[in-house]
């Protein structure tokens, strides 16, 4: 089979089958594409033709291209699903990437933003201009919901419940759950959609967005990391900032506080228990500061 088959087959197969999102589907493209490269170079003409000892040397080449352990990783991952894929689908009878082992990433703790330097990024927001309430809204609704930046720009008003207190998200493969929203953002998010949203050109498609770009159209997601990057230098936080920095400040707070993991779990939307307990790492680490400044006998 062509490369240009298998490829489409798996681009079918990752959206029926396997429900993934557009951004994730995009991903696994990218890295089954440096793996055709890869083929390309040794004479491979199309993947079945690749055999268990042909494919050792695969994990040498992207690691000599100069990609991180993380990237690595998630390249193997990307390429052992390909094949599965395959396996599946009768292209080939068993997977010669099966045993690829990535390499070892450890586990890095995520960066977090304390309330102050949340409240220090806000007050850089000059509410004289119509954007400034939407980014107000938009800081607060992360950080309230733990949102990730792609459910951000997909939210809909629809999907906002404010006399309930819930938003409805639909995140990974097309998961819908269900958030709770803090009355704060709710106000700011009010603000924003009465005052500001009502005077812009909306175009048809995106009349339904709650977030808005000042041409009336869904806001890109770099256009959310852009201004929030931008926010972070001007309060001089040094921290490598991100709008996923909100939803792990989200997370973050809530462990400390005394928060049920499984619920944290439900709220951000993760599949498994253990992607959530990365938190439990952070207030472990919390506890630790708060006993050696506090405690008599610490010193």
């Amino acid at each position: 089979m062509s490369w240009e088959r298998c490829i489409r087959g798996f681009k079918h197969y990752l959206q029926i089958e396997r429900s993934l999102s557009n951004n994730s589907i995009e991903a696994y493209l990218t890295d089954v594409g440096k793996y055709q490269q890869w083929c390309e170079l040794n004479g491979f003409r199309s993947a079945e033709l690749v055999s268990r000892s042909d494919i050792e040397s695969f994990p040498h080449w992207i690691a000599d291209m100069g990609f991180v352990a993380t990237s690595q990783a998630r390249i193997i991952s990307g390429v052992r699903a390909f094949y599965r894929y395959l396996v599946v689908d009768d292209v080939i009878g068993e997977s010669p990437a099966d045993f690829l082992e990535p390499p070892k990433t450890g586990r890095k703790l995520p960066v977090a933003l304390s309330i102050e330097e949340i409240d220090a990024m806000i007050a850089q927001i000059d509410r004289s201009k119509p954007e400034g309430e939407r980014n107000i809204a938009i800081l607060e609704t992360l950080y309230s919901c733990g949102l990730r930046v792609s459910e951000l720009v997909g939210l809909r008003l629809t999907q906002v419940h404010a006399d309930e207190g819930f938003v409805q998200v639909i995140g990974k493969g097309n998961k819908e759950r269900l958030v709770p929203i803090g009355k704060r953002a709710l106000k700011h998010m009010k603000i924003y959609v009465n005052e500001i949203r009502v005077h812009l050109a909306i175009k048809s498609v995106d009349r339904d967005v709650v977030f808005l770009s000042s041409r009336g159209g869904k806001m890109s997601r770099q256009l959310v990391f852009l201004f929030i990057k931008e926010l972070a230098q001007k309060a001089g936080i040094q921290k490598n900032i991100s709008p996923h920095v909100f939803r792990h400040s989200f997370a973050t707070h809530l462990v400390e506080a005394g928060a049920d993991l499984r619920a944290v779990q439900e709220m951000l939307g993760h599949e498994s228990i253990t992607t959530t307990e990365i938190y439990t790492h952070l207030d472990r680490k919390f506890l630790a500061n708060t006993l050696l400044q506090f405690h008599p006998r610490s010193s």
